[in-house]
């Protein structure tokens, strides 16, 4: 028999870049478009109801074996995967998904990051993303400038969010003023500055007590006469757990006159400067006195994760930061212009995470991103307004920002993680918890512009419901 011609081969997956790319993309959109649409329909509310062990019990019927020896094709993979994550997700863009600092990123932003997922720059070399990389510089230089108004040369480079800027806050510190240097915070500071401190190998940092839930000028003045050698100070523009701005211009009085570095993590409340209205930007009077700052697009910017940001008042403050790689920056390329971008992260590999960011403010304007803040703050208004005037809630104090910290009247702490629990379980909403006063709070942080004072009414009426079953 003559020999049988062997099969030809499969042809190879398609790739997103390219000429051929956006056709190989768009039936691939259509799929995880549908699959978040009908994960979405599936799920039903703001997270899927039944707890981790039915979510996990889910994901794995859905997932099957990680490695299968044969392929089910993109578009399978595409649809039973992408709809297994949606129905089983906290979805931050329903209304009564509100516990975290969690934002519902604009579709405008996620469009934007398809496209620099296709493209795939790596912002490790010129020759590996040679727009993405001018666009970067662009982009963080005019940011600074926003931050640090009136410096010649202010400076910003891109990190994954407040922990990484922080960190690179008192590395730079650190760098400036050698390893005896003291970190002091506030008890209501983010847990990476005391964290970052014990990574960068400095001594324990110094908390001070925030009974009020801001640090106290009078408190840190004290602090600082007994503490000996150089220190930095991180005060906080939008604490975690209520969303609370430290006076930042008396703070950074009090570190002026004692020679201490003052760095604001402003990751929640810092896109406020950016405002239009001057109602917002009056909230963090001080911030530019800041010897370095964190911002976090992917809060009040709606941003998909990662977007954040540390801004400096002058670029030579990030000279510590510089590396040399030969296969990355040698010296001989340099010299010729080609931009060294080592030392503009401690990362190697970085993603063009500043094209959704232009082009969300390209976007909006300064006029569209006011009025998403100025709905976002109206909506935590309108929830403590209610909460205030029902019998059956005790609200902590008005919101700062867009937290609102509550409790049903009369209720005691474990009864009060357990209504927690208990919505999360039901599927019905995602609130978050925290201390304060001594006592246990329900925590919501409103991000969703588009939540509506009727959405708002039937959170509170879920409540109700639910303390009654409890």
């Amino acid at each position: 028999m003559p020999a049988q011609p062997a099969p030809a081969p499969a042809p190879l997956p398609p790739l997103a870049g390219g000429e051929p790319g956006p056709d190989a993309l768009r039936p691939l959109l259509d799929a995880v478009l549908t699959a978040l649409h009908a994960g979405a329909k599936d799920r039903g509310g703001p997270l899927p109801a039944g707890g981790p062990a039915d979510v996990t019990a889910r994901l794995r019927d859905a997932l099957g074996t990680p490695l299968p020896e044969h392929g089910t094709g993109a578009g399978e993979a595409l649809t039973t995967l992408v709809h297994a994550l949606a129905a089983g997700s906290a979805d931050p863009a329903h209304p009564h998904c509100a516990a975290h600092l969690h934002t519902p990123p604009l579709a405008v932003a996620a469009a934007a990051d398809l496209a620099a997922s296709a493209l795939n720059p790596s912002l490790d070399s010129w020759d590996q993303a040679p727009a993405a990389s001018a666009l970067e510089t662009l982009l963080t230089r005019a940011l600074a400038a926003e931050l640090h108004p009136g410096h010649p040369h202010p400076d910003a480079v891109l990190t994954t969010g407040g922990t990484e800027a922080n960190q690179l806050a008192l590395l730079l510190a650190r760098e400036r003023h050698g390893p005896a240097l003291t970190v002091i915070h506030g008890a209501n500071a983010h847990h990476s500055v005391p964290r970052s401190a014990w990574l960068l190998g400095l001594p324990p940092a110094t908390a001070l007590p925030t009974p009020g839930g801001t640090l106290d000028p009078a408190t840190l003045d004290e602090a600082l006469t007994r503490i000996p050698g150089p220190a930095l100070v991180t005060a906080t523009a939008g604490t975690t757990d209520a969303g609370l701005v430290d006076p930042l211009p008396a703070l950074a009085d009090v570190c002026d006159r004692h020679g201490a570095d003052l760095h604001v993590d402003a990751a929640y409340g810092g896109l406020l400067a950016l405002s239009a209205d001057p109602r917002h930007r009056a909230l963090l009077n001080g911030l530019d006195r800041g010897r370095s700052l964190t911002l976090d697009l992917h809060k009040l910017g709606w941003q998909p994760v990662a977007a954040g940001l540390l801004a400096v008042p002058d670029t030579t403050l990030l000279a510590p930061l510089a590396h040399q790689a030969d296969y990355l920056n040698a010296p001989d390329d340099t010299e010729a212009g080609l931009p060294d971008l080592l030392g503009r992260s401690l990362r190697t590999t970085r993603r063009a995470d500043a094209l959704k960011i232009a082009v969300t403010l390209r976007a909006l304007g300064r006029d569209g991103l006011t009025r998403l803040l100025t709905h976002t703050l109206e909506a935590a208004r309108h929830l403590a307004a209610l909460l205030e005037a029902h019998p059956r809630f005790e609200l902590h104090a008005p919101p700062a920002l867009s937290t609102v910290l509550f409790r049903p009247t009369g209720t005691p702490d474990e009864d009060l993680a357990t209504l927690r629990r208990t919505l999360l379980h039901n599927g019905h909403a995602v609130l978050g918890r925290t201390t304060a006063d001594g006592r246990l709070w329900l925590k919501a942080t409103l991000l969703n512009p588009h939540t509506t004072p009727g959405d708002l009414d039937a959170l509170v009426q879920l409540l109700l419901g639910t303390t009654e079953g409890t």
